[in-house]
């Protein structure tokens, strides 16, 4: 199941449980994970994307290690909220993680990357940090939008 609705999203785990956030590249992959609760997500790593089939298993070995019940993926609409070529990418990305047999809750992700470097920067993060730290950080970011969401439903 693919949703943009938090509510029904919500409604498939009534006690929680882990969740993976994905800020979705066309070089790499951000990555998050939320605690049981959904109080908090935590930036992991980046992944540097390759081929999808690679890709999709370094995302099955990482759902496995975690005990992950349910994906967010950062969708990338325009600041009016209409899709863009990125956002069709994304939507299609998102269709392609169907064998992880996981519900998944497109989040929007306008200002994520912008939010999250703009932190950096006050926190006298330098340049190389940054790009080495933001995609993590941005799924982080996407993660706590939409876990912050699902507990006001």
């Amino acid at each position: 199941m693919i949703t943009t609705a938090a509510p029904d999203f919500a409604a498939l785990f009534p006690n929680g449980g882990r969740l993976m956030g994905l800020d979705v590249g066309t070089k790499t992959i951000g990555v998050a994970f939320c605690d049981v609760n959904w109080a908090f997500a935590t930036p992991d790593k980046t992944i540097l994307r390759k081929k999808f089939s690679i890709d999709l298993e370094t995302l099955k070995s990482l759902v496995a290690q975690h005990s992950i019940i349910g994906l967010v993926v950062g969708l990338p609409l325009n600041m009016d909220g209409t899709d863009s070529p990125r956002t069709q990418s994304t939507r299609a990305f998102a269709r392609n993680l169907a064998p992880l047999a996981l519900p998944l809750l497109l989040w929007d992700e306008r200002w994520s990357t912008a939010a999250v470097e703009r932190a950096m920067i006050a926190a006298d993060v330098s340049r190389a940090k940054r790009a080495e730290r933001v995609d993590s950080a941005a799924a982080a970011f996407i993660l706590q939008g939409a876990i912050d969401a699902l507990t006001r439903e």
